[in-house]
């Protein structure tokens, strides 16, 4: 299993929004340029955010994209669902329209227990934790940076 690449890019916006004051309002250009997505492409990432109800979209001058939900509540497993659908291992974990073997498969277990670490995990993370560890993580390769630039300059 791979998280698509429009997943991909709704986390990185979804984060990023998270680390902004609540209510501001980003436009699709700025949002095009820090997730490194095709415009065309992230239109539509950002569409399928909106239709989830974890952006608000407002058209005119002073529009944008803002955060519908606080971004403590939205968890990376919404933000990946709602571009891609429910993640799911193997078609056996998804119930009644799963496999036919299911009575008699040793392995449906194991998918099951993997389904459910995996859901876990990507739930119990919201995106405004993700954020502050970004933006940590920035600090960090910023500081490292300038120490590197002061050992060599030396």
């Amino acid at each position: 299993m791979q998280v698509t690449r429009a997943a991909d890019y709704a986390v990185r916006v979804m984060v990023h929004m998270a680390g902004l004051p609540p209510g501001t309002r980003v436009q699709r250009h700025a949002l095009v340029e820090l997730s490194d997505a095709p415009e065309t492409f992230l239109s539509k990432v950002l569409q399928r955010l909106v239709i989830s109800g974890l952006l608000i979209s407002q058209r005119g001058s002073g529009g944008g994209f803002e955060l519908a939900v606080p971004a403590d509540a939205v968890s990376l497993l919404r933000v990946i669902e709602s571009v891609d659908g429910p993640i799911l291992l193997n078609t056996c974990v998804e119930g009644a329209r799963g496999c036919d073997r299911k009575t008699s498969c040793a392995v449906r277990s194991v998918w099951e227990d993997a389904q459910a670490a995996l859901t876990k995990v990507l739930d119990g993370v919201s995106v405004a934790r993700l954020s502050v560890q970004s933006a940590l993580l920035a600090q960090q390769a910023e500081l490292e940076q300038v120490a590197s630039v002061s050992a060599t300059g030396s």
